[in-house]
């Protein structure tokens, strides 16, 4: 008898509780203090880089944490395999990060020399905690559920995430306004003030609460699956379960499916195309000349988009497949790119901003699922190591060279070349894994 016949067995009116509630509370928590900072750090950097530099320190410091911290994924991933347990390295990893995030608010007060470099660093350990995290708490999630739940429960967490985004980004609205007013409307300068980066300050430092309830939720509520709980998926039922020590010599990387690796290859492609959304902002500060106020507003427009398409993508890529939601969200993003390479005024900004939610809705559940799909229950977290520790080591080069490109030949070009990788990617994911076999 299957092992994964208890997680299988649960319909999908009984996903959304137990594990996958406790998760997604985790997610809301998270993103409701991270995102009470990150529609607003590329306004904080520019306030304390030279002028111009601030695209390319953006991109630092996306790509650089990015790619770091995506070693750790490879290596948490491995690791929650061999140790037949998820939770503790779930813990470690949220702990870090709530714990060095706010500490960005002190960057530049001992001068402004380093500041730039400073948020590097803090912003460096904040993503180690996401590679300590992210794939056993994506193995941990894919265990929680059946085969056939898997997308619904991924979009569920990001739905969540994106909820907690929603409310940090209300809360970032209401600290600011009671530093700054009725300044908060203003229109953009070169630089903030030196009253806002003041208000940017607390408001950092007051991000460290939801956070902290973020990780007593994790500890209290969340409920360890050891993978050892479940066996093979559902495509691999034929194959019968190994003991454990037999389960971590075959989790060697060169046993896992072909399959895998071609989707995790297309998935790079794409990557170096998918440049950081903290440069979307600044181009909402520099080119249309948004204020603190809009450009929050903005990030809420964006994450109630994501909202709206999470999960019915999510239930769509577990009716119809993977695949063509993958597909059609990567061809979204393709064509919001390249719109706002021409975008000359705001409305046509807000309107792609808005669409620019259908390509997270589409993809950000289906991917995840489509790993579970393709790799054995045993050697989940190897599979999430591989495939986050990829989308992880494109970071840098995809956002550093945005960046690069936005300061030499201007944010159009920058947004124009995204585009075209976007597509190519779109074209090897339809073509290859076509040619491997059927995709679920």
């Amino acid at each position: 008898m299957s092992h994964d016949r208890q997680p299988a067995d649960m319909s999908r009116r009984s996903v959304l509780q137990g594990n996958i509630l406790a998760m997604g509370l985790v997610s809301f928590f998270t993103d409701l203090s991270s995102e009470m900072m990150n529609p607003l750090l590329p306004i904080f950097i520019a306030g304390l880089v030279p002028l111009g530099l601030a695209p390319v320190f953006v991109g630092l410091v996306e790509g650089i944490a990015e790619t770091t911290a995506s070693l750790l994924k490879l290596v948490s991933g491995h690791l929650s395999d061999r140790l037949g347990k998820r939770k503790a390295l779930v813990v470690a990893g949220y702990g870090l990060s709530t714990f060095a995030r706010p500490l960005i608010a002190l960057a530049g007060l001992a001068g402004a020399a380093w500041a730039g470099w400073q948020i590097v660093g803090l912003k460096f350990l904040d993503r180690v905690g996401k590679g300590v995290r992210t794939s056993p708490r994506d193995a941990l999630i894919s265990d929680s559920v059946g085969p056939d739940a898997r997308g619904l429960a991924f979009s569920f967490t990001r739905a969540m995430d994106h909820a907690g985004a929603v409310l940090g980004s209300v809360a970032a609205i209401v600290i600011l306004f009671a530093f700054l007013g009725y300044g908060l409307w203003r229109s953009s300068g070169a630089k903030p003030t030196q009253q806002e980066m003041t208000a940017l300050r607390w408001l950092f430092a007051i991000a460290l609460v939801p956070g902290l309830v973020a990780v007593a939720t994790l500890g209290l509520k969340v409920r360890e699956i050891a993978p050892q709980q479940v066996g093979w998926a559902s495509a691999h039922a034929a194959l019968a379960p190994t003991p454990r020590s037999s389960a971590w010599a075959k989790a060697h990387p060169t046993n896992l499916p072909t399959r895998f690796y071609a989707f995790v290859a297309i998935v790079v492609v794409f990557t170096l195309g998918n440049s950081s959304d903290m440069f979307l902002l600044l181009y909402a500060w520099e080119k249309f000349h948004l204020g603190l106020l809009a450009v929050i507003g903005l990030w809420i427009a964006l994450h109630v988009s994501k909202i709206v398409f999470s999960l019915p993508g999510g239930i769509l890529a577990d009716r119809i497949g993977r695949k063509p939601m993958i597909l059609a969200g990567w061809i979204m993003y393709a064509l919001v790119y390249l719109g706002l390479s021409q975008a000359q005024v705001q409305w046509q900004f807000w309107a792609l901003f808005l669409a620019y939610g259908f390509y997270y809705g589409s993809t950000e559940g289906a991917e995840r699922a489509l790993v579970a799909d393709f790799v054995p229950a045993e050697f989940r977290g190897t599979g999430y190591g591989i495939y986050n520790g990829a989308i992880g080591l494109a970071a840098l080069p995809g956002s550093l060279l945005f960046g690069i490109f936005w300061a030499t030949i201007g944010p159009g070009w920058a947004f124009g070349i995204g585009a075209a990788l976007a597509g190519l990617a779109a074209l090897l994911l339809a073509a290859l894994l076509a040619e491997a076999g059927k995709v679920p």
